[in-house]
């Protein structure tokens, strides 16, 4: 009998192309997204490039009173679902999207008008309203060679348990007035200093619906070719109460504090761009801003691309194959898919507000976004796109072993000073990153350990600032490959899991070296009493194929996994969760 594998997917809702009317209503602002435009035009009188003077200006700058200050403004709105008031001057989306316009523009005018507000507008049925608009600031770079962009977005639209309840109070100021603050706090801070790529500041509608306002943009740039190098999506980023439930993988235990910890999530394994970008991301931080902050930051590289059975507006860019990944905060307030029992949470309620008075004085004394910590998590967003918005172009490379060394041979970029070379083996961060003296075009790394090595690499400029990474590429090296004797593949291999110990998910793999015919695979996942507790469909083309065991909440112990190919197993492995 052939063996049934039931595949259970998220249900994370994306809008299609049912859009239209997708305007920038800005046609300045739309010629710089396109690349079309004079970078003269938007020189500064005094140019601040220098990657040190904008990593210190960021530090130095962020001010967790201004995003105190923007998030009392945000929550005086009382609604900004998607559907809510557009006309009025006090209340609803429209009076929340004309107040960040407005403060877009405040910070151009102090910036010599190099700061192009806009809307993106975009005509869609979405609670009972037709029109909507995002809010976006662009800053023209000054090198149209390139013209990718970087994205620094996040959602302004509130939501209570309806889905379009526009009466109700919703203040959403974890979800997601943190990240709506945060974006507008780096247009204010980051538009006074100049980046060879330009960088869009946008706050979204109707992610709570569906995720259509950053769909919207992503439909636009398709169909204005407007390249983007990165998107860095903000969403629940101020918070750092752990509340009863949380989207798994998520905090310990009720009202338990984690004010040091931010997670970036972003998809897929081996060869994921989005993986990269958070690893860059954490670098970056790890190198120029954690040695002078007074409260480090721990920056965990999630396993998933969101929580369980969540999602959010890096989904869009994602899947039309744009880099792209999400801030959120270590601890949330809720866990907004819950179905059943007894919801006592803050987050998609009326409770997601700025804080309580526990005196009864009038005032707030006890806050639920910590901002503080928002800043902190602002200095890390603004450093990795400024690095990313000034680096140069990302080298490309052949991967092989000889002797004990990995022997890299550049075929891209070859004429920068230095090099990085970031090498992984369990884990979805670096175990190491090599620094490189330029010159050569072949590098050898002496070989630590036996196992999979999956290496990337990155230029580094006469500035000491890296591209982005390249793409991966891996060696498996068994004992007889250290050394003068070659390593022989095997056709089919069932690589360990990733991480293991694992948290709430883990990545499994399946290297491919020879193509194989066959009719049915899949992984096959039992507990040590030898019961399946999930069994995944996975695809057998030549190279790696991965699947994402994302299994919920607080699961330890030890299982098996095996690779199953028309119904013979073909290898297994041991898995070890860790919580």
């Amino acid at each position: 009998m052939r063996h049934i594998c039931i595949l259970l997917l998220a249900l994370i809702p994306v809008c299609g192309r049912s859009q239209t009317g997708i305007t920038c209503t800005d046609t300045v602002a739309a010629r710089v997204m396109m690349g079309a435009y004079d970078p003269a035009a938007y020189l500064a009188s005094v140019v601040i490039d220098h990657p040190d003077a904008i990593s210190a200006g960021i530090r130095n700058n962020v001010s967790p009173d201004s995003l105190h200050a923007y998030l009392d403004v945000l929550r005086s709105f009382r609604n900004r679902n998607t559907g809510s008031d557009t006309t009025s001057p006090t209340r609803g989306i429209g009076a929340a999207r004309r107040w960040i316009y407005t403060k877009f523009q405040q910070f151009s005018a102090a910036n010599e008008n190099r700061l192009r507000p806009s809307y993106l507008q975009f005509d869609k049925t979405l609670c009972s309203i037709t029109r909507h608009r995002n809010v976006l600031a662009v800053l023209p770079g000054s090198d149209t060679t390139d013209k990718a962009v970087i994205v620094i977005e996040a959602h302004m639209d509130s939501r209570c348990t309806d889905l379009c309840d526009t009466a109700c109070v919703a203040e959403g100021m974890e979800d997601n007035g943190s990240g709506t603050a945060l974006v507008i706090e780096l247009a204010r801070v980051m538009s006074r200093y100049s980046y060879k790529h330009t960088i869009v500041f946008m706050t979204t509608t109707s992610e709570e619906q569906g995720l259509d306002g950053a769909q919207a943009f992503v439909n636009y740039a398709q169909l204005h070719n407007i390249k983007i190098r990165a998107v860095m999506n903000n969403d629940v980023i101020g918070g750092i109460i752990c509340g009863h439930t949380s989207s798994p993988p998520g905090c310990p235990f009720f009202k338990h504090i984690d004010s040091t910890q931010v997670r970036l999530f972003s998809s897929g394994g081996f060869n994921s761009f989005h993986k990269g970008l958070s690893r860059f991301i954490k670098l970056e931080y790890k190198e120029m801003q954690r040695p002078f902050v007074s409260v480090p930051m721990t920056v965990s590289i999630m396993t998933p691309e969101d929580r369980t059975g969540r999602g959010g507006d890096h989904i869009p860019f994602r899947m039309a194959g744009f880099t792209a990944m999400r801030f959120t905060s270590a601890n949330e307030a809720g866990d907004a898919n819950v179905t059943s029992g007894t919801y006592e949470d803050r987050q998609h309620t009326s409770g997601d507000s700025l804080g309580a008075d526990t005196d009864l004085d009038g005032s707030l004394d006890e806050y639920f976004v910590d901002f503080n910590y928002l800043a902190r998590n602002t200095v890390i967003n603004a450093n990795a796109a400024a690095m990313a918005a000034i680096g140069p172009r990302t080298p490309n490379f052949t991967l092989t072993t000889t002797g004990g060394n990995l022997r890299i041979t550049l075929t891209a970029e070859t004429g920068y000073p230095q090099y990085r070379v970031g090498v992984r083996t369990t884990t979805f961060d670096w175990d190491s990153v090599y620094t490189l003296s330029g010159g050569p075009t072949v590098f050898d790394i002496p070989l630590s350990a036996t196992g999979n090595h999956i290496v990337s690499i990155a230029s580094v400029d006469d500035r000491g600032v890296e591209s982005l990474f390249s793409r991966e590429l891996q060696v498996v090296v068994t004992p007889a490959g250290v050394g003068s004797a070659p390593y022989i593949p095997r056709p089919i291999e069932l690589m360990q899991n990733k991480p293991n110990p694992a948290d709430e998910a883990t990545m499994i793999g399946v290297l491919v070296n020879n193509k194989v015919a066959y009719k049915d695979a899949y992984i096959s996942i039992r507990d040590l009493n030898g019961r399946e507790v999930q069994c995944t469909p996975i695809s057998l083309t030549e190279g790696m194929n991965e699947i994402i065991y994302d299994h919920g909440y607080n699961m330890s112990g030890t299982y098996m996994y095996s690779l199953v190919i028309d119904g013979r197993v073909i290898d297994s492995k041991r898995m070890v969760f860790a919580n």
